[in-house]
């Protein structure tokens, strides 16, 4: 049987997104930046984990990170055009998600919550 092989540059992109959460912080911060608390407050993630990933996309140059040194010193989050340039397929992967993914029912538990 012949095997397949995959474009590096495919599995690189697969590997990144798939990373529990990225998909989920580039798509928070498609609309403007967010601060920090914004961004775990609305997708349920744990504070060390988002550092995590901020780090990983930050060094991916899929985000930027803006300092603003007032007190308290405000730490804002945003996409680079490289991050930004996702908007498509995170959009796509949305519609799929209405068109293919049934509704959540009141018995089943947020994912955010049982997978933390």
């Amino acid at each position: 049987m012949k095997q397949s092989t995959l474009c590096p540059r495919f599995e690189k992109a697969v590997s990144l997104l798939s990373q529990r959460w990225t998909a989920l912080v580039i798509y928070q911060m498609l609309d403007a930046p967010q601060r920090f608390g914004a961004i775990q407050s609305a997708i349920g993630v744990s504070g060390k984990v988002l550092s995590d990933r901020l780090k990983d996309m930050e060094q991916e140059g899929l985000v930027k990170r803006d300092v603003y040194p007032e007190t308290p010193v405000i730490i804002e989050y945003s996409l680079t055009d490289k991050g930004r340039s996702l908007e498509p397929v995170l959009r796509d992967i949305e519609q799929w998600s209405q068109d293919w993914i049934p509704p959540k029912t009141s018995d089943e538990t947020d994912l955010t919550e049982s997978h933390q």
